[in-house]
């Protein structure tokens, strides 16, 4: 049988895998030690000069459709990982036939839940996880993909500015549909209760995390969010027409948090006296977008607006409010952004993504302003932080150096 390799972005350092060998017995030499998930199939990270991939076996068709179904939510802008490939017909030595192989994108600074508290995560992280996790499903439900399969193991965390984002892992179960009806959300949402409960007590039981986690609390919030988030993205709103305001009022509520409207359905009745309102197409990144529009960054949303908060600080302390925003962006970075990170030595460049660490960095100003009765110096801030925190975290990055 020939070895055969579909990939939408062809590495051809690919076939120097060891193919012939079944993936749990990979040497050290190719596996990296990186952090994965639990996962029904075996897994592993492997890098290939600068690139690192994930690896998962499975059963040839099932290896296709997920490739295909990833690559559909990449064209979507859905935030999963990136598909590169899938291998078949592989052969052990002895002739014995082996399964197919799904080839993915490590994505950088990312991590399963589980390593999440082996690296300071703490049962109070638990609800912000469980929020990011909820804004992936409304994304994706609004996207028309039915899940299937919701779990905390099918999903990768970054950070973002004190809160995190997920990743869409594992789109094996998924389905694309014109529209998600109730009942396929309600079955996604109570399968989503049932093993997020179900890992979290697992969580809980094996030691990883200190305090207590009451999963009931957990769950309810799971629903009671993302019940609120949906209404907010989708609710029909019914208004007279001397109410126009409202109709930038709900563009602003999303705006707020994080959502883009790039539709909005707008009727009246025969009469003109009543106005209804409902967003048709919403997507969030409003802050990601506008500071990647300003500086050319491409960072989680909340890091965004974080950033974004600070640039408005620097706009203003500086009495630069008629000037051009790009130039002034142009300028924060020069005088800001840019000699801080020079300051993180090489060896801690893994530790965190810089918007991130721009992030811990303001939140370790406000601290030290506040013991000194004065605001610090964000350069000399940096210092401090650097030196007695990044430098102690573990890396969150893999690159394809040692």
């Amino acid at each position: 049988m020939a070895l055969r390799i579909t990939a939408s972005r062809p590495d051809p350092a690919v076939l120097t895998l060891p193919w012939g060998t079944p993936l749990e017995e990979w040497p050290d030499d190719v596996v990296v030690p990186l952090p994965r998930g639990l996962s029904r199939h075996v897994v592993r990270i492997v890098r290939l000069g600068s690139n690192v991939y994930a690896v998962k076996e499975t059963q040839d068709d099932i290896a296709f459709r997920e490739y295909r179904m990833l690559r559909d939510l990449q064209r979507m802008g859905m935030p999963s990982v990136v598909p590169q490939g899938v291998v078949t017909g592989r052969e052990g030595p002895d002739g014995e036939e082996l399964p197919a192989a799904l080839i993915t994108r490590h994505l950088q600074f990312s991590l399963p839940y589980r390593s999440l508290f082996s690296r300071g995560a703490t049962a109070e992280d638990v609800p912000l996880l469980v929020d990011a996790m909820v804004v992936l499903l409304v994304r994706l439900h609004l996207a028309g993909f039915y899940w299937g399969d919701v779990s905390l193991s099918n999903v990768l965390f970054r950070r973002n500015a004190g809160e995190f984002a997920a990743y869409l892992v594992d789109a094996e179960t998924g389905e694309l549909h014109d529209v998600v009806g109730d009942r396929l959300r309600e079955y996604d949402i109570t399968v989503g209760c049932e093993n997020i409960f179900a890992e979290l007590m697992d969580l809980s039981a094996s030691g990883a995390v200190q305090q207590p986690i009451d999963g009931f609390a957990i769950i309810e919030h799971l629903r009671g969010r993302y019940e609120a988030l949906w209404r907010e993205l989708t609710d029909l709103e019914e208004f007279s027409a001397e109410e126009m305001w409202r109709i930038e009022r709900r563009v602003e509520r999303l705006n707020d948090l994080g959502f883009d409207v790039d539709e909005l359905d707008i009727v009246t009745d025969l009469g003109g006296d009543t106005i209804r309102i409902q967003p048709k197409v919403v997507d969030l990144g409003h802050h990601a977008r506008e500071l990647q529009a300003l500086t050319g960054m491409s960072v989680e949303e909340n890091q965004a607006r974080r950033i974004l908060n600070d640039l408005a600080a620097f706009t203003a302390h500086y009495d630069l409010g008629r000037e051009d925003r790009h130039l002034v962006a142009s300028r924060w970075m020069h005088q800001i952004f840019e000699p801080i990170m020079a300051l993180i030595p090489p060896d801690a460049t893994g530790k965190l993504e810089p918007a991130e660490v721009f992030h811990e960095i303001l939140e370790h100003r406000w601290y030290l302003s506040e013991q000194a009765g004065h605001e610090v110096d964000i350069h000399d801030t940096a210092r401090d932080y650097i030196e007695r925190f990044l430098t102690r975290r573990p890396d969150e990055a893999i690159t394809g150096q040692e």
